[in-house]
């Protein structure tokens, strides 16, 4: 006689669908591992059954989640670029963007995803780059393309220095942002800077100490 639990036994039933309970769990560990290990190996050397390996999934799950693996690189960036790109849409559309507040959404993203901006020199700023030419079609436009925007805003209301380019401001902005996630090993190990939220609070503090003394007139 049988007295295995049924939902037990229907889930055994579905080789390769996790339970319903599961799927968001399963499916974020296969984004946090992708974004992890394609920053640090690149796409191309990065096999699908390590990423699943490292989620603790079945390789199946990519193809069940994403459809290729390819597909899977386009969720990993889009999860985190999308809510910044949104954010940024909301700055334009309410008029004012201090150049503070924009590095703290860049910093707050990068904080959240350590991997990403490794993950954007290996396969969008570096040729050959597997997702160059998707980024550039469809969310540099809408990312770094609005900065200039916000930032000439900025100097018509008198809060960013007049005589700066707005293109090469966006451009220093960035670059504080996301330069220390790129160059993070250094960081911590040659100069003792931490990454925890109090770490992430100092980067904060001094960026926007920067800007202040930079930027504004």
């Amino acid at each position: 006689m049988n007295h295995e639990d049924p939902k037990i036994d229907a889930a055994a039933r579905t080789p390769g669908r996790p339970a319903r309970s599961d799927s968001a769990g399963v499916r974020e560990a296969i984004l946090d591992a992708a974004e992890t290990l394609f920053a640090q190996r690149g796409f191309a050397a990065t096999p699908v059954r390590e990423i699943t390996e490292q989620a603790g999934a079945n390789p199946a799950m990519v193809n069940y989640y994403f459809g290729s693996k390819r597909a899977l690189l386009e969720q990993v960036m889009e999860r985190s670029l999308e809510p910044l790109a949104s954010a940024i849409a909301q700055m334009r559309q309410a008029g004012a963007a201090p150049a503070g507040a924009i590095a703290r959404l860049l910093l707050d993203t990068l904080g959240a995803h350590p991997n990403l901006a490794m993950l954007m020199v290996r396969e969008v700023m570096l040729p050959g780059g597997v997702m160059r030419e998707r980024f550039l079609e469809r969310m540099a436009p809408r990312l770094g393309g609005s900065l200039p925007e916000l930032l000439a805003r900025e100097q018509a209301a008198g809060r960013v220095r007049s005589d700066l380019d707005p293109r090469i401001a966006a451009l220093l902005l960035l670059a504080l942002a996301v330069f220390p996630f790129i160059g993070r090993g250094i960081a911590e190990t040659g100069l003792g800077v931490t990454y925890d939220r109090a770490g992430l609070d100092e980067l904060e503090r001094h960026v926007e100490a920067v800007l202040e003394g930079g930027f504004h007139p």
